[in-house]
């Protein structure tokens, strides 16, 4: 078993299941969209990122580009969040939510994609 592809796989997964989590339930209310959860979402995916740097193939490289893909809704979703709460004079509005939870769903997509790669490379390691 190798150590950096167990590790890899696991931030690509937290980072996919941590997005899901935030962006699961009714779009514009605040009680399922909870701000730490975005925020782990942004860490686990800048962490993922910085582990695919590594990957010199192609394939490494749309992993990457999926993973910069991911941090960038993620972080443009927290800086609508930030905005709407502490400078914006109606607050965190059901409309500036709905916002921040269709950037995270980009990033969920773009992990989706990661993690469908992820599985279709290991099958097909599995039959070299």
């Amino acid at each position: 078993m190798n150590l950096e592809k167990v590790i890899f796989g696991f931030f690509v997964l937290l980072a996919a299941t941590l997005n899901f989590g935030f962006v699961y339930g009714d779009i514009d209310d605040l009680l399922h969209h909870n701000v730490y959860e975005l925020f782990a979402a942004v860490v686990v995916s800048l962490v993922a990122t910085v582990l695919k740097f590594g990957d010199r193939t192609q394939i490494g490289a749309v992993h990457l580009a999926t993973s910069l893909v991911a941090d960038l809704q993620l972080i443009a979703a927290a800086i609508v969040w930030t905005y709407a709460t502490h400078a914006s004079a109606g607050g965190l509005t059901p409309h500036a939510l709905a916002s921040v939870v269709s950037l995270a769903v980009g990033a969920l997509l773009a992990n989706l994609v990661s993690v469908v790669m992820l599985v279709a490379e290991t099958l097909s390691f599995q039959r070299r």
